[in-house]
């Protein structure tokens, strides 16, 4: 298995996830600003079989892809250096919901979400804000993500990003700090740090999942977790 991480996040984090699978310190140079340039979210969007990465994706991690057997397809557009170029395939998918900017997706997002319900947000930034759990259970940092979630009647929470590690900005955001495997929640950081870290615990654990906080330190955004 693959694990793509910000090379950026906390090293004993790092350490960490290797006993899960191959870690891939992601990192990019010269195609978005340097505080997103080794996010997978911005990347590379997470079906339930493929993925799909930005045309512009670095070619060895292309590679990587085909030499692992991951699948996957590459989008039309291709990211540039500032928002909402930026925010393309940042998208988040359920087995039910499309849930994006709808006016940003790559049409291969798009294509590949076509039997699903569109939800649009505001926010270009979805991946980074939310946080999808079985049942129709979800967690954001975006309180636009959050009302228009909660107006469909899903059961959603709000946490305040406040707290949450990302070099070059005031914050973070909660759907940055983590990525999910099977029944486990892997977090960059102790949700102790974050205010309302525990109702964050309980919301998850009540969904049916395990927590797997992966250092002792404050939530880092590192634009999630993808186990490929």
């Amino acid at each position: 298995m693959l694990i793509f991480v910000d090379r950026k996040a906390p090293g004993l984090a790092l350490r960490r996830l290797k006993v899960f699978g191959k870690v891939v310190l992601f990192h990019t140079e010269n195609i978005v600003y340097e505080a997103i340039s080794g996010h997978p979210d911005i990347f590379m969007t997470e079906f339930s079989d493929y993925v799909v990465t930005a045309p512009n994706l670095p070619e060895k991690y292309k590679n990587l892809l085909k030499e692992s057997g991951v699948s996957f397809k590459e989008g039309h557009l291709a990211l540039t250096g500032k928002y909402p170029g930026t925010a393309r395939n940042n998208a988040v998918v359920t087995p039910r919901y499309f849930i994006h900017n709808l006016s940003l997706s790559d049409p291969v997002l798009r294509n590949g979400a076509a039997q699903k319900t569109g939800i649009h947000v505001a926010q270009g930034y979805t991946r980074c804000n939310l946080i999808a759990l079985g049942n129709n259970r979800m967690i954001t940092s975006d309180r636009g993500i959050y009302k228009t979630l909660a107006a469909l009647k899903t059961d959603v929470l709000y946490v305040n990003p406040e707290g949450i590690l990302l070099p070059g900005f005031a914050n973070g955001f909660i759907g940055g700090t983590c990525g999910w495997f099977q029944n486990k929640i892997f977090f960059l950081g102790n949700l102790k740090y974050l205010s309302g870290g525990e109702a964050v615990k309980r919301f998850i654990e009540d969904s049916g999942y395990e927590i797997v906080e992966l250092y002792n330190g404050p939530l880092f955004d590192g634009g999630g977790i993808f186990f490929l």
